[in-house]
Formats: C-alpha cells, structure tokens, sequence
C-alpha cells in the first residue's frame, strides 16, 4: 500500500473518523449549520445557552484537557441544535432571509440590517429573546438598531 495525497473533494464518501468515543461521553447529533445560519442566530445562542456556556467555559479553565469537557461541550452542542431547531419551527423565513444575505455579503452585518430586524422581532415575539451586544455603552443605541448608519456598504 503506497502512501499518497487524496483529495478529499475527489472521494465518494466523507471521511468518518474510525475511533469511537468512550461509552462514558454522551452521544450528540451534530448542529448541522454553516457559517452564516450560525453567525445568524450568534447572539441568541449567546442568551439561550448562556448556562450552558459558562459551564463549559469554566471547565476549559480548570484543565486544558480536551477530553476534560466533552460532556460540558455536548450539552452547549444539544443547547445549539434545540434553538436552531426552534428558528427553523418559528422564525423560518426571517431566519433564512438573514443568514442569507449574511452569505451573500461575505459574512458582513451592514448590508443585512433589514433582515436582522424582522429576525430580532420575531425572536423577541417567539421566545422573548433580545439581541444584545455585549460591550455597548449605558444608554448608547446599539450599533444594529441605530437607523440612518453613517458606514454603510457603499460608500460614496
């Protein structure tokens, strides 16, 4: 058997890891998101799952063990997949017309400022999730409410 390089874009199957995980990490289902859908629903993830992330966030400070927090890790992962599929049951079409045009314009908020709102009222009317920045000033507009931008995607 000859060692050599193989694209993966040229395999028939994806990869799949042959090692299971121990009997002692609960098993989890993937998120099933890309980037954008994920950059979409950033900060209500950030809210929603906030117990869960604190976990785990405090036991990658007690070891830098990556197996130390798989089960702090799969508990933030099924907190994910639960709101996910909650956008997906609810807010489906705000949520799919923000996190598309986040695709389209390269990931950026700017140009998708429009979406973001009707994303943020639905979420708001559904699951009374507010959408905060963390880091924004006392009595300070936050930066995706504020109406008439003075940076915008076109510049003139």
């Amino acid at each position: 058997m000859s060692s050599r390089y193989h694209d993966p874009s040229e395999s028939a199957q994806p990869y799949r890891d042959p090692t299971p995980l121990p009997d002692n990490v609960p098993k989890v289902q993937e998120l099933g998101a890309t980037s954008a859908p994920l950059k979409s629903a950033a900060f209500f993830l950030g809210a929603y799952c906030k117990d869960y992330s604190e976990d785990f966030m405090l036991c990658k400070a007690e070891n830098r063990d990556p197996e130390h927090c798989l089960k702090e890790g799969r508990r933030v992962t099924r907190c994910a997949i639960d709101l996910i599929t909650k956008m997906r049951d609810s807010c489906a079409s705000e949520f799919e017309q923000h996190w598309q045009c986040l695709e389209k314009h390269n990931q950026e908020y700017y140009p998708c400022r429009k979406p973001e709102r009707t994303l943020n009222q639905c979420m708001f009317e559904k699951f009374g999730l507010v959408k905060t920045i963390p880091g924004t000033l006392e009595g300070k507009t936050p930066i995706h409410e504020v109406r008439n931008p003075v940076f915008t995607t076109i510049q003139k």
